[in-house]
Parts: structure tokens; C-alpha cells; sequence
């Protein structure tokens, strides 16, 4: 169960690589001309176009590792077969990340890789996609260093 957990944790880990290379674009944008604002915000939207409305069903695989993520992380918690504090941690550092795709980062990511919103608010949806995934990042591999010391 480790192994398979701690290889969902390194599956998510690397999704949130790539994404993380299109989002630090974002940070271009203060002070960009509208020219290259329009280009950043178009590859932005571009890399989450594919990756959120037109990769079916591969992107089913995302929330599948998730799933895995937690539901291992809890059967770990529930059988006991590490220390208590350390499961826990680990199914936290597994939800928080979760929760924030499913209530926030998938839906953000959509409606930017849709582009049709006004350019002030694609650029703020991608600066909010931007921190989540910074915040994703640090639970992912906090949660991989949990698992892998349990």
C-alpha cells in the first residue's frame, strides 16, 4: 500500500511540474504590454485547454491518483500500520491539495482555457491558479515526505 501511494503522491507531483511551468508565465504580467500580456494569458489558456477540456479521458487519471492518494492514506490511518500522527499528517497533506482541485482549480482552469472572460479576469485567474498550485506543491511533497518516512 505504501508504494502505490507514495507513487500517486509522485504521479500528482509531476502534473503539478508541468502546470507550474505554463503558470509562472503569470507572473509576467505585471507591468507586460497588452501584446505580451495577450501572449502569455493565450498560452496559459492554451496548456489548460488541453489539459482540462480536451485531454478526456486521460485527465480522469488525475483524479484517480487523488483518489488513490486518500484512499490509501486512509486505510493507512485505519489499520495502524504506521504511527498515528504521521498517517494523519499524510491524509491531510493528500485532502487539502484535493479539496483545492475539486472546489477551486479545475473550474478556475476551465474557464481560463475557455478565454471567454474580459483579460483582467483571465489574468486573475491565472495568478489564482498559480498559488493554489504553489500551495498543491507543497502538500504533494510534503505528503511524499511523510509517506516515504513512515
Amino acid at each position: 500500500m505504501r508504494v502505490l501511494v507514495a507513487v500517486a503522491g509522485g504521479f500528482l507531483l509531476a502534473v503539478l511540474w508541468f502546470d507550474l511551468m505554463f503558470d509562472v508565465q503569470v507572473r509576467r504580467l505585471r507591468g507586460a504590454t497588452p501584446a505580451d500580456a495577450e501572449r502569455t494569458l493565450a498560452s496559459i489558456a492554451a496548456y489548460y485547454r488541453r489539459v482540462v477540456v480536451d485531454a478526456w479521458p486521460m485527465n480522469r487519471l488525475v483524479a484517480t491518483m487523488m483518489l488513490v492518494m486518500i484512499v490509501g492514506s486512509s486505510v493507512r490511518l485505519i489499520a495502524g500500520t504506521a504511527p498515528r500522527w504521521q498517517a494523519a499528517l499524510a491524509l491531510v497533506l493528500a485532502l487539502v491539495p484535493t479539496g483545492l482541485a475539486l472546489a477551486r482549480v479545475l473550474a478556475n482552469a476551465a474557464r481560463l482555457g475557455t478565454r471567454s472572460e474580459p483579460p483582467a479576469t483571465q489574468a486573475e485567474l491565472a495568478r489564482t491558479i498559480y498559488r493554489d498550485h504553489l500551495l498543491c506543491l507543497a502538500c504533494i511533497v510534503g505528503f511524499l515526505v511523510v509517506q516515504l518516512s513512515m
